[in-house]
């Protein structure tokens, strides 16, 4: 990485912005989460009830919430202790969720614990990413399945911005410094100068580093809006001109 900003300064920006990203949460996360990442999350994870779930980077836990909703018995990890907090007071009591403040690097589960592990546009925020997919192939057991959200890295790089017209009419999406694997701080939440952190890595290291955990990657999905979203989110359609995110569909295989 390019320059000294790790882990600590990664927590603190989480903790300092918590309750501001919290705040734009409803059912179903965010816009984007509702438009683009559940549709597919859903689908990759498919039946989960009865199964033993595990949501790492669970933030406020709205993820969590709908996976017990379905039937999972869910526990939720995060290293900010003010999104569990948030996560904590948002859940009724009788939910089927355990929320736990710890590092996704070392959780401290007994290995072959869980059936599903989901990391819903985490693995962007953590420096240490490869020692995290270790730590999730561990934890799952044989057969288990892992699926996981983050920023494309193909469009969602350094120096990736909307170039304008004169009247600031969206022109084109500019691409650059896409092989720096740096860290830069994001415009989120909307507009921060002093954004959380984004640990920037090519689509190959991302898939390279999952498959050298033992996973083997079945597909790889570039969320698109269904069109009952467009026309629930018409100021939307300029915004989805580009690739938001990316989401891998991954098992540990048995034997």
């Amino acid at each position: 990485m390019a320059n000294d900003w790790g882990v600590e300064e990664a927590h603190k920006r989480w903790e300092r912005h918590a309750e501001e990203i919290a705040s734009t949460y409803r059912l179903q996360g965010d816009r984007s989460r509702e438009m683009l990442l559940n549709p597919v999350i859903l689908e990759y994870l498919s039946v989960v009830r009865q199964k033993k779930v595990l949501d790492i980077g669970c933030g406020e836990g709205y993820l969590s919430r709908m996976l017990a909703s379905e039937g999972a018995s869910v526990v939720a990890v995060d290293y900010s202790r003010k999104m569990i907090e948030i996560a904590q007071e948002r859940t009724p009591p009788d939910t089927q969720i355990e929320y736990l403040l710890g590092d996704c690097q070392d959780m401290g589960f007994f290995g072959e614990s869980f059936d599903i592990v989901v990391a819903n546009m985490v693995m962007q925020d953590l420096p240490e990413y490869e020692a995290v997919l270790r730590e999730v192939f561990r934890v799952l057991v044989p057969g288990g399945k892992f699926v996981f959200s983050i920023l494309h890295p193909c469009f969602m790089a350094p120096e990736g911005e909307w170039v304008r017209d004169e009247k600031g009419e969206r022109l084109y999406w500019k691409m650059d410094r896409y092989f720096d694997e740096t860290v830069f701080p994001q415009r989120y939440p909307i507009g921060a100068e002093d954004g959380v952190l984004q640990f920037h890595r090519t689509l190959s290291s991302y898939y390279n580093a999952t498959r050298r955990a033992g996973f083997d990657v079945e597909a790889i999905a570039e969320p698109k809006p269904s069109d009952e979203m467009l026309v629930k989110y018409r100021e939307w359609r300029d915004d989805l001109r580009i690739c938001h995110f990316l989401v891998f569909k991954a098992w540990r295989q048995p034997g």
